[in-house]
């Protein structure tokens, strides 16, 4: 199987229209076995995936050591990988991976620093850690105040726009990298980084979903403007449009469960699963480059890949409009 691909800013770097994101490998709510992990990855490639997103803190680096023990199977310019800065691993015994959201990480906690040394740092880290000589995109990790705190996201903040944004700039003209970005789960963020730079793309996780449309208000109109690339994370909102009761990595609100609720009983009135309008939705914004849902078991991973390709009529996506479930000028696909 063949996946279209869209370019990621002006930059010569291209992605898949459906990447793999490599959270729930590294541990994410639950614990994973090596070898599903392992098989999940080759499914998604055998599937015609090829592009990969990791971050050193998906399961303190369970997650590019997992990434890079399949991906060194295949010859390096096939695919594109992102990983991402603003965590450094530091060694120790008792690792807080509960507190964070992660089952049997490696034995490191995480240290915020998103500057110029611990950015340029951060990628030589993951790069031992993958086994690979080089990433293709390099993304500023969970800057804002749903990781920080009001109190603490400033100070970061600053330190990204300043030191970690000169050592993304020239890092790409080294040519250690291909594009940079931002990898975050708020508009907020983004919409201030833009006053402060240019950017080539920004993973958004959970908040262009058939749920949550407040990107079209102005994040996504400004991103095209300035050939900004989106790449949509958690287009399952956590799972909550996958069938489960979590948003947000946390138990969802009853309004969001309701209105999911909706969306499900239109999809199944139209022969159609929720899944597959979750992962193709995104993908009609022109903003939008790629979606990447996570995947811990072949299963999921062949799950995916189905919903992708899973018949949508267009009747289905006029329907979730006329009942408010999506906004009116929200771009739908065409098929």
């Amino acid at each position: 199987m063949t996946l279209p691909t869209r370019r990621l800013g002006t930059t010569s770097v291209t992605v898949t229209t459906m990447g793999f994101g490599c959270a729930p490998i590294g541990g994410l709510l639950d614990a994973v076995d090596e070898r599903p992990a392992r098989e999940a990855l080759e499914v998604a490639w055998d599937g015609g995936v090829r592009y990969f997103d990791t971050a050193p803190f998906y399961g303190f680096g369970a997650s590019e050591r997992r990434a890079g023990d399949a991906l060194r199977a295949h010859p390096r310019d096939e695919y594109v990988l992102s990983t991402k800065a603003g965590r450094l691993l530091v060694p120790d015994p008792n690792p807080p991976g509960a507190a964070n959201g992660w089952e049997n990480p490696l034995s490191f906690r995480p240290v915020h620093d998103y500057g110029y040394d611990a950015v340029r740092r951060s990628l030589e880290d993951s790069l031992q850690r993958l086994g690979l000589e080089r990433v293709d995109v390099l993304l500023l990790h969970d800057i804002g105040v749903f990781t920080h705190g009001e109190a603490d996201h400033p100070a970061h903040f600053e330190a990204a726009m300043t030191g970690g944004l000169k050592a993304l700039r020239e890092m790409k003209d080294e040519g250690l990298i291909g594009a940079y970005g931002i990898g975050v789960n708020e508009i907020a963020v983004l919409m201030a980084a833009m006053e402060r730079g240019d950017w080539d793309c920004f993973l958004l996780a959970g908040r262009y979903t058939l749920l949550e449309q407040e990107a079209l208000d102005e994040l996504l109109p400004l991103c095209q403007a300035r050939s900004t690339s989106i790449i949509c994370g958690g287009p399952y909102n956590s799972g909550l449009l996958a069938g489960g009761s979590t948003w947000n990595y946390a138990e969802a609100p009853p309004d969001l469960i309701a209105r999911r609720d909706r969306l499900a009983a239109i999809c199944n009135s139209h022969g159609v699963s929720l899944r597959a309008a979750a992962l193709q939705f995104p993908l009609a914004h022109p903003a939008v480059a790629s979606v990447i849902p996570g995947a811990r078991t072949p299963e999921e991973a062949r799950d995916n890949l189905a919903r992708l390709a899973e018949p949508v009529p267009r009747a289905l996506w006029q329907e979730l409009q006329h009942e408010g479930l999506l906004r009116p000028h929200a771009p739908i696909p065409s098929t």
